[in-house]
């Protein structure tokens, strides 16, 4: 069979990506641009394919952010839309929107939200996508590029490889006989470890958001200061109930303060002040693995009156010799809500277009080297990085992993 020439260049350009990424050491990134209603393919930095696309049209405005796929489909009908056939779904929110095959993809935006795909790119991007792996939307094109700071986690010193994590060359499999016998340096011994699980389940990427900490994250430091001044206010969970708002309220009565039962600033600084315990941290790391909450913990963000933005970080190519791993990076627009401003307390924009945004940002983040330490035991190749300021938004939830949208008020 004959393909034209631009087509045979893409299909051989997609069929060696598969291969590449087989091995789970190289994740591509899918990143979307509505300015020029283009789609592109990544690897790292380089560019593995691309193809037209068309977004929603106005009134259906594709939303832009950082997404995963969370769900793949041969042929899915649309429970929207009177059962419009979507080939080749591969979707992007519970919501409803999904990268798609389509009969009728024009060079501008024409569909209800979902990002339509020529028929035969759509069948072949399927081919080469897992579930989890990154789909980034934005207005203007942007690319990955490589980024090194610092801040950005790198695994745990390398465990000693065993050979039979090593694919075995073809002359070697061939062998017929039940052994094999090699010579290889042994570590010293040293005493039998209890199982773990670590070595089954990191092998998963993890999914980070370091963001801004919100009202259910004060409200769990609220109600674990009570318990332990020995105000009952049940397991600490981030929610006001009956039995929390109760334990404020006896502690206000105790402290000789009004008891109004509602987490203020000024009950904040009291409670801390009496627990002796330093003020909330105000911003918190949140991990995921597998579209399921690991944990999470307080950070500090420097100059909080300057906004986080938006900026999406991919680690994977862990070098054999040295252990460590190169990250891209990503930074989006981000349009924030003037009432959430007010709320942050921020007064000054990000600047996605600068030069040293994405490493820019990094200096602001501080955390304790054990948070460190317990995020970097689990680093896998393909796992991700976001900063935002948008917090857990509604499209982040059971069966995903961190949804970042970077234009609330758009969509």
């Amino acid at each position: 069979m004959r393909f034209p020439l631009g087509l045979g260049l893409l299909l051989l350009a997609l069929a060696s990506t598969t291969a590449h990424a087989a091995d789970g050491t190289s994740p591509l990134q899918i990143v979307v641009s509505k300015d020029k209603q283009s789609l592109v393919v990544y690897d790292g930095a380089s560019v593995v394919a691309t193809s037209k696309v068309s977004s929603g049209k106005r009134g259906h405005d594709t939303p832009t952010g950082i997404f995963s796929i969370l769900e793949k489909s041969r042929y899915h009908e649309s429970n929207i839309y009177s059962n419009a056939p979507m080939p080749f779904m591969q979707r992007l929110t519970w919501s409803g929107i999904a990268l798609h095959a389509s009969n009728s993809v024009p060079s501008y935006p024409a569909s209800h939200g979902c990002v339509r795909l020529p028929n035969a790119f759509a069948k072949t991007l399927f081919k080469m996508t897992e579930r989890g792996w990154h789909v980034v939307i934005s207005d203007r094109p942007i690319a990955p590029q490589p980024v090194s700071h610092g801040f950005l986690f790198q695994p745990s010193a390398p465990e000693q490889q065993l050979l039979s994590d090593v694919t075995l060359r073809p002359a070697m499999s061939q062998i017929t006989s039940g052994t094999v016998e090699v010579a290889m340096s042994e570590p010293a011994p040293s005493p039998p470890a209890a199982p773990s699980a670590r070595a089954e389940d990191t092998r998963e990427p993890i999914r980070i958001l370091i963001t801004r900490r919100g009202t259910r994250e004060l409200t769990l430091d609220v109600q674990a200061a009570l318990n332990g001044l020995g105000y009952d206010a049940g397991v600490p969970d981030g929610a006001l109930g009956s039995q929390s708002t109760a334990a404020i309220r006896a502690f206000e009565l105790a402290e000789g303060r009004e008891p109004k039962g509602r987490v203020t600033p000024a009950l904040v600084d009291a409670l801390f002040r009496k627990a002796n315990l330093p003020s909330p941290a105000n911003g918190q790391l949140l991990v995921r693995r597998a579209f399921t909450p690991l944990f999470e913990a307080p950070v500090t963000i420097a100059a909080p009156e300057i906004a986080l933005g938006a900026h999406f970080y991919q680690f994977q190519d862990i070098d054999a010799a040295t252990g460590k791993g190169s990250w891209f990076s990503l930074s989006l627009d981000n349009v924030l809500p003037k009432g959430m401003k007010s709320r942050l307390g921020i007064t000054t924009d990000d600047d996605a277009f600068a030069y040293n945004a994405a490493t820019r940002v990094l200096d602001r983040i501080q955390m304790t080297d054990d948070l460190r330490e317990k995020v970097e035991d689990l680093l896998a190749p393909g796992s991700s990085l976001t900063v935002s300021d948008m917090g857990l938004g509604p499209e982040t939830g059971r069966g995903t992993d961190f949804v970042t949208i970077t234009h609330p008020d758009k969509g």
